[in-house]
């Protein structure tokens, strides 16, 4: 057991599977372990490094093992994958995260404290919300189609539809009235779910340093600030502000031999919800682009929306702006917009 340095864990709900390498990677421990056993077992090890892929539950275990003295490493599973060897099961998987974790190359991900994935709940909880709002107003439409109530899609048409199935002379059926009337409670209450959610991270845009600074950049709100400043990684993570672009999903994918270099479509790699949330405030700038100093005529900005498409101009400012959130994060400082071209 003393000659144990790496340990890979391989989560689960209530068999746990545990294997044991040393310092050149040969293979000392194999064993399964019940949900009650693993704190149990692991205090019984001298500390080492533990590997576990960063899956649900794993910030809880990491927590738990490191206050243990062991140094937790997560692993994301994509990396893990290639080293598991022919067929998949639970031994094999901590086999695979244990020589993972012994690569000198390899990359981990940053453990997450109770308070960082609390507040990132918040979001979580908002887009779910959200999601069920869309489905309730798709529904909605789709059943006044039926009955000849045509209304555009798009939430801001959400009070229509409701007002066609309270509107008694809307010539809709006695039992589809009082059907559709579900619906419409339930967006009522979602939509204040939702304000209340909103409200809160305003007042957390106001009280956070960081989202303050972030707010300066064009296109970027206070929900998408704080939205950074809770679910992006530290910037020092990054070693560059390309990586950091390339970790949201921003970077065209690469598929070069030979020298030549050959880019692709956007990776969508990442933080999704924060890449989604940058594409929004990117199409923000564009959409107000008379009243943004960094996309009047002879800049950056004002010269790529009038020579490519508007929706790779997107991308492309979403990616920028992701660059100039790191040096923020890094730097410290606020945004200072360039001056136009003469």
């Amino acid at each position: 057991m003393s000659e144990i340095t790496t340990i890979g864990l391989d989560l689960a709900k209530n068999v746990f599977q545990v294997h044991g390498a040393d310092s050149s990677g040969r293979a000392l421990l194999r064993r399964k372990l019940r949900r009650h056993q693993v704190l149990a077992f692991f205090t019984t090890l001298p500390p080492c490094t533990v590997a576990v892929e960063a899956c649900g539950s794993a910030h809880f275990w990491g927590r738990e093992l490191a206050k243990l003295g062991h140094d937790v490493r997560l692993i994301p599973p994509a990396y893990v994958k290639p080293f598991v060897k022919r067929q998949k099961n639970d031994a094999a998987d901590a086999e695979a995260i244990c020589e993972a974790a012994l690569r000198p190359t390899m990359r981990f991900v940053p453990l997450k404290s109770e308070e960082t994935q609390g507040a990132a709940m918040l979001f979580r909880v908002r887009e779910l919300l959200i999601r069920q709002r869309t489905q309730g107003i798709n529904a909605l439409r789709g059943h006044l189609a039926e009955f000849g109530q045509i209304v555009p899609q798009g939430a801001a048409n959400a009070a229509r539809l409701i007002a066609i199935v309270e509107d008694p002379d809307s010539g809709l059926p006695g039992p589809a009235t009082a059907t559709l009337q579900v619906l419409v409670v339930a967006l009522a209450h979602l939509e204040i779910e939702i304000g209340k959610l909103d409200a809160e991270i305003a007042r957390q845009a106001k009280e956070n340093e960081v989202a303050r600074r972030l707010m300066t950049v064009p296109g970027i709100g206070p929900l998408i600030a704080t939205a950074l400043a809770v679910l992006a990684p530290p910037p020092e993570t990054f070693r560059k502000a390309r990586d950091f672009a390339a970790w949201l999903g921003l970077t065209p994918r690469q598929h070069s031999t030979g020298g030549k270099q050959r880019l692709g479509a956007t990776t969508r790699m990442g933080e999704r919800s924060l890449r989604r949330l940058l594409i929004l405030g990117a199409n923000s700038v564009i959409i107000k682009r008379h009243v943004h100093a960094a996309a009047q005529p002879g800049t950056w900005l004002g010269g790529m929306l009038m020579r490519k498409p508007r929706m790779l101009v997107r991308v492309a400012l979403a990616n920028k702006m992701a660059r100039i959130v790191w040096a923020l994060m890094t730097r410290g400082g606020v945004y200072q917009s360039p001056a136009a071209a003469a």
